[in-house]
């Protein structure tokens, strides 16, 4: 999410499980995807808007989970945590990221912290369980704003994205207007070297790194309004080659935030908009606002990225 100087069909509840259509999910909002793929089933995070209007600024206490064994029928868990269990921070639960490792459910994310800190900071929670209840696993931030000083902001150390490799390394990819990744310690709970710049260009935030056969990619909220653009490597720590842009302008929303999984042998890119419409006295999406959005992706035969386009039916068949 950025800090700042078409219409969506109605979404069927039936014990707990929303059928798939864009925007998923029409009784709250979500923001800042991230989707976990284990075992047979997706696990999608999101940052949960409740601002009251869409003139001030994101109002977000708490992060929500859902889950599919399809990508259509989707099944609701609640909160999972909020950005005050965090003892050290103060509010504001903004994005996240989360991966597993023999058991255990490692929670990425975004929080402002208290006044001993500047700024926002990356905290790292842990659960036995996908969907938590998950605690603070260290007691402190992992990455704070006095860490870093590529620029002057106070937020520009948020939106945390890991990536493992096949051997187990482990990095985590971070930042606004000034894109950062470092590799982390083999217990996840510290940083395992210097923390380094990506050269990547119009970049603004929202880093998601996946590789697909020899190909490295990332992704990344380019530009504001915020479009997706992606560059690709052949190394974890690049250079990485600009390919351009690979989603447009979400509608209603002047930010995007986007996750990218490979779920039954088809991928799949998750994103944000601001597209729910107001009903039943319940209000509008908006930049403050927004709902996670599914579509399909594909890659073309040099492993280049087909553009995204945005729809409102999503995913409509069962996987």
């Amino acid at each position: 999410m950025f800090k700042f100087s078409s219409l969506a069909l109605p979404i069927m509840f039936t014990s707990g499980l929303a059928m798939a259509q864009n925007p998923l999910f029409t009784d709250e909002f979500t923001a800042d995807p991230a989707a976990l793929v284990h075992k047979d089933t997706v696990y999608l995070y999101t940052g949960h808007d409740e601002a009251p209007n869409n003139d001030v600024f994101f109002e977000m206490h708490d992060w929500l989970a859902f889950s599919s064994t399809d990508m259509v029928n989707w099944k609701k868990h609640g909160p999972i945590m909020k950005a005050t269990d965090f003892k050290w921070a103060k509010g504001d639960a903004w994005a996240s990221h989360m991966i597993e490792r023999d058991g255990t459910f490692y929670f990425f994310t975004t929080v402002r912290h208290d006044e001993s800190k500047p700024g926002f900071a990356i905290g790292v929670a842990t659960s036995k369980s996908p969907t938590g209840p998950f605690k603070d696993a260290i007691g402190h931030a992992l990455v704070t704003d006095d860490m870093t000083k590529h620029t002057p902001n106070d937020w520009d150390d948020i939106d945390p994205a890991i990536y493992v490799e096949e051997n187990g390394d482990t990095y985590m990819f971070f930042g606004n207007l000034v894109p950062k990744y470092v590799k982390l310690s083999d217990d996840l709970l510290s940083l395992d070297g210097e923390i380094k710049t990506i050269d990547l260009p119009n970049f603004t935030e929202a880093l998601w790194v996946h590789k697909k056969d020899d190909n490295y990619y990332v992704s990344y909220a380019c530009e504001f309004p915020e479009k997706i653009c992606y560059a690709m490597s052949k190394s974890i720590k690049g250079p990485w080659q600009y390919k351009g842009i690979l989603n447009e302008i979400a509608g209603n929303s002047e930010t995007n935030h986007q996750s990218i999984i490979e779920f039954k042998g088809k991928s799949y890119f998750i994103y944000h908009t601001g597209a729910v419409p107001p009903k039943d006295g319940k209000p509008s999406g908006g930049r403050f606002r927004r709902s996670v959005a599914i579509e399909p992706l594909y890659y073309n035969a040099d492993g280049t990225l087909q553009r995204v386009i945005m729809t409102t039916e999503g995913i409509v068949e069962p996987q």
